[in-house]
């Protein structure tokens, strides 16, 4: 039976393949920082390689703080307590770390969970039913998507960034257009109850922020909450690091925040939801990833803790991080390449091409630059890219050696000073 599906399997791994998507893991032989020794294809000699692709903004992957909270977690606390958090899950570690976020977002309560995946996952079915509407921003991230699957509210898209597209349909959400109770032609639209609007607050794949100011007009005016992803902004946007929140002056007003201790704060694993107390006691009853998965281990809680108490200590690391962001974004457009405007330390190079994007990306590495070309379904069709990831951890040398690889390697597949049109004529989409 499994010989027929095999076959099918492997048809897909091919075509996979043929379309150049297929994604190849690289094996690190160091830890996380800016120069890391890498093993790729696997099994092949170690390189040594700058890191440009990691979600590592203020280099705590390896911060001594970090680590020495860590270790002294493991001894004081132990490995894991192999539980939920309700049952016997909950050390005053946990709670210590809760208060912390909630200090730092202004909020009035906090929940941790083993990832943001997991809180976004979580989120959505625990407090919107089939009388509520979710209103999603069309390139949210694959958590969000996922999480809205999952509950059985109304779900609207609108278009990415677009305020217009954001009003036009809370209007159609709020006035129950096409939203009928499925009972046949000629009934009453069904009236939404509660309305939430969820949005990234940095983009993943493209870096820009979302326009929050806006959105909580919207939503005022319409009657509805707002939650905001903001895993690549804690710690990197802001004068203090508190994220998208900060940047768009809007601390204290967000509903419902999301964000993770896997990017900026440290760069293991864990994530939360923080905001309205009543929002956070309706998850630590419902949501499922927090009912039915293990409670975060002590070492990363310890680590989170170190992390937050280090932004809050000294602003050097983000200064750094944004200095090293404003010198490599406007160096590369020198170059001549496509990149995305913008202020956050993601830099997308638009390749449009996936084959183009995975070339490039190949060739960067022999040059000893590590990045990583995205396509199709990571980015829409046509818009593969090399992302870039600039961190506090790298030396203006760094840089400097990045930028020239991206010139000698541009200059062979002739994309330099070409603008979209140009390179979509040369290499298709």
């Amino acid at each position: 039976m499994y010989q027929r599906i095999k076959y099918d399997f492997n048809q897909e791994l091919l075509k996979i393949r043929e379309a150049g998507l297929y994604k190849e893991e690289r094996i690190l032989l160091s830890d996380q920082k800016a120069n890391i020794k890498v093993s790729f294809p696997a099994g092949s000699d170690p390189h040594e390689v700058l890191n440009f692709c990691a979600n590592n903004y203020l280099g705590l992957a390896n911060h001594p703080r970090i680590i020495e909270a860590a270790q002294r977690a493991l001894a004081n606390y132990g490995y894991g307590l192999a539980s939920v958090r309700f049952i016997c899950g909950t050390q005053d570690l946990h709670k210590s770390l809760e208060r912390r976020i909630s200090a730092f977002y202004q909020t009035e309560d906090t929940i941790l969970y083993s990832s943001c995946f997991d809180a976004n996952g979580g989120l959505f079915e625990a407090l919107l039913g089939p009388e509520d509407a979710v209103i999603t921003d069309s390139l949210n991230h694959a958590s969000i998507i996922d999480g809205i699957r999952l509950c059985k509210a109304k779900r609207f898209i609108y278009g990415h960034a677009d305020m217009n597209s954001l009003e036009n349909t809370l209007k159609q959400a709020r006035e129950g257009m096409d939203i009928w109770d499925g009972s046949g032609l000629g009934k009453e639209p069904v009236p939404i109850r509660n309305i939430l609007i969820a949005t990234d607050g940095v983009f993943s794949m493209d870096g820009d922020i979302a326009s929050l100011k806006r959105i909580l007009e919207l939503a005022a005016e319409y009657c509805a909450m707002v939650m905001v992803d903001d895993s690549h902004a804690t710690g990197v946007l802001g004068e203090r690091g508190r994220g998208s929140l900060e940047y768009n002056n809007v601390m204290g007003r967000i509903d419902i925040i999301t964000s993770t201790l896997g990017k900026a704060m440290g760069g293991a694993s864990g994530g939360f939801t923080t905001g309205r107390k009543e929002i956070i006691a309706i998850l630590r009853q419902k949501s499922r990833p927090y009912l039915f998965s293990n409670t975060l281990p002590p070492v990363i809680v310890a680590a989170g803790i170190a992390a937050f108490d280090l932004l809050d200590e000294t602003d050097s690391l983000r200064k750094k991080l944004m200095d090293n962001t404003q010198y490599f974004r406007r160096e590369m457009a020198r170059l001549g390449l496509n990149i995305i405007e913008g202020a956050h330390p993601i830099v997308p190079v638009m390749l449009y091409n996936a084959k183009l994007a995975q070339d490039m990306a190949r060739d960067l590495y022999f040059e000893g630059i590590y990045v990583i070309g995205f396509c199709f379904p990571v980015v829409p069709k046509g818009e593969a890219r090399i992302r870039v990831q600039i961190s506090a951890g790298h030396e203006k040398a760094h840089l400097e050696k990045a930028i020239a690889a991206f010139a000698k390697i541009g200059e062979k597949y002739n994309i330099l000073g070409k603008n979209k049109d140009q390179i979509i004529t040369t290499y298709g989409v």
